[in-house]
């Protein structure tokens, strides 16, 4: 089974600089895309072969995500319950008859770090969600989880210490997630690989010289790990500041 995941930063936006090409020729069985900020009604992508599942934000042109899977999920949850999370659109849980799929958009915690004590609760709440689906069936985390978790996942670690997505904060609750009982899928088929980003600036010359950050993750269920086959970015996708990550397994 292969899953995709992409910020798309405005799917129409993104559909008119090769969305669906780059849909069709992945040939996902699950496809989940982040910020999509727009409306019900704003767009009508003819996915042949797909269920759409759409979690909207209130608020125009903001946050958002997306489903189009093959498979028909056996249910379908949007947020979290919380009215804060549910109102901007971050997150969507599809159960399916061996896993749990999770897309998510985390929240940023803003360059001046504004948002940090929302964004940390909101980590808190989802590990509590993640572990309460463990305890029924595997899960499956993907989507824009604005953290670079180890400096090797980012360019320039040290002028970087403390800036939004690379707290200690945020990052300390990527550590607790994994020690929770997750595998971090790319991590585990590549450790040590540097250079390896799926978010750039829109700086001139940023993604060209490839100053990034991998901020954007297929994390599974412990269970799940010798089931994994292969985790890739596919940084030569344009459409977007993020590119899309892909992993694979045996389900």
């Amino acid at each position: 089974m292969k899953l995709v995941s992409w910020n798309v930063n405005g799917l129409r936006a993104c559909v008119n600089k090769g969305f669906l090409d780059y849909f069709k020729e992945v040939k996902a069985d699950i496809f989940c895309v982040q910020e999509t900020k727009l409306q019900e009604g704003q767009i009508n992508l003819e996915l042949e072969g797909y269920h759409q599942y759409w979690n909207y934000a209130v608020k125009k042109g903001y946050s958002g995500t997306a489903v189009f899977t093959k498979i028909e999920p056996i249910s379908v949850r949007y947020g979290l319950g919380d009215e804060d999370s549910q109102d901007e659109g971050r997150i969507l849980t599809l159960e399916f008859e061996k896993f749990y799929l999770v897309n998510v958009y985390t929240p940023n915690s803003q360059r001046d770090l504004a948002r940090l004590g929302f964004r940390l609760e909101w980590e808190d709440r989802i590990i509590s969600h993640l572990l309460e689906l463990d305890q029924v069936k595997p899960v499956i985390l993907c989507g824009d989880l604005n953290v670079a978790h180890q400096e090797i996942d980012l360019r320039n670690p040290k002028s970087n210490l403390g800036n939004s997505g690379f707290t200690v904060e945020e990052r300390g609750k990527m550590t607790a997630l994994l020690n929770s009982g997750f595998v971090d899928s790319y991590r585990y088929f590549y450790p040590e690989k540097e250079g390896a980003y799926t978010w750039w600036s829109y700086m001139a010359k940023v993604r060209e010289r490839n100053i990034g950050w991998r901020i954007d993750y297929f994390i599974v269920s412990e269970k799940l790990r010798d089931h994994l086959i292969t985790a890739d970015i596919h940084c030569e996708i344009m459409g977007s500041d993020h590119c899309p990550v892909v992993v694979e397994l045996e389900l």
